[in-house]
């Protein structure tokens, strides 16, 4: 059965590079742009009773999967994992899954009803295949076990030097998120340690940064 698309998402994201590894561990926004066939709003009549949605998506951007076996980046690209015991995104069929913050619905003259969503880890112009609500008592599960992610956990974080003459470069809205991403530390386990620069685009900038002691230290924002 081929997947359609019944939407595509607007995303600060124009590089894969940078995008956080899950979704949620930043308040990057996104907003969500049905296909002319869905912009009717009884599509999403009741959808704002929900906090959380669950969006089914497309790598649009990925190489094919040979073998069955991936390298985690956050394993340092050296330890083979098998597919389907992780999010990597080589993947048989390309397709991932964000949680998401629903933020509010916007009504569009052009475009129709707009979701915006909050916490999203897509690239600019993903497809995405279909929305389904979040349900807090049956989609939680706060005490699973979380293979090797246990000790990747959201609280693991890097601290980010961004020195204010750089961050005002930004526009204030995008500057918290910007900080947050970075804190989430895109380069893969590889590239640590590595004395070099590294650029990462994000809302029509590139945020320059290099590798510090105690993390990372932005050098340079340039406006693309």
């Amino acid at each position: 059965m081929e997947l359609k698309e019944i939407a595509c998402i607007k995303t600060g994201f124009t590089q894969k590079f940078g995008i956080p590894r899950q979704s949620g561990l930043a308040d990057e926004i996104g907003y969500i742009v049905f296909t002319p066939e869905y912009r009717n709003p009884t599509y999403i009549e009741g959808i704002t009773d929900y906090d959380y949605l669950w969006l089914l998506w497309g790598f649009s951007k990925n190489k094919p999967l040979e073998g069955g076996t991936v390298r985690p980046p956050r394993l340092g690209g050296e330890k083979h994992m098998g597919v389907f015991a992780t999010r990597a995104p080589y993947r048989p069929n390309n397709i991932g899954m964000s949680s998401v913050k629903l933020l509010e619905v916007r009504q569009t003259e052009n475009e129709g009803p707009v979701l915006v969503v909050s916490g999203v880890d897509m690239l600019d112009g993903t497809p995405i295949y279909d929305i389904k609500p979040y349900i807090p008592y049956a989609d939680a599960h706060p005490d699973a076990r979380g293979g090797f992610t246990d000790s990747l956990s959201k609280g693991q974080q890097v601290q980010v030097d961004f020195p204010e003459e750089l961050l005002e470069k930004l526009p204030e809205d995008i500057r918290r998120s910007a900080i947050q991403v970075l804190s989430q530390d895109p380069r893969a386990g590889y590239d640590r340690g590595k004395q070099r620069d590294f650029r990462m685009a994000y809302h029509g900038f590139d945020i320059v940064f290099e590798s510090t002691d105690y993390g990372l230290k932005v050098i340079d924002v340039i406006k693309m």
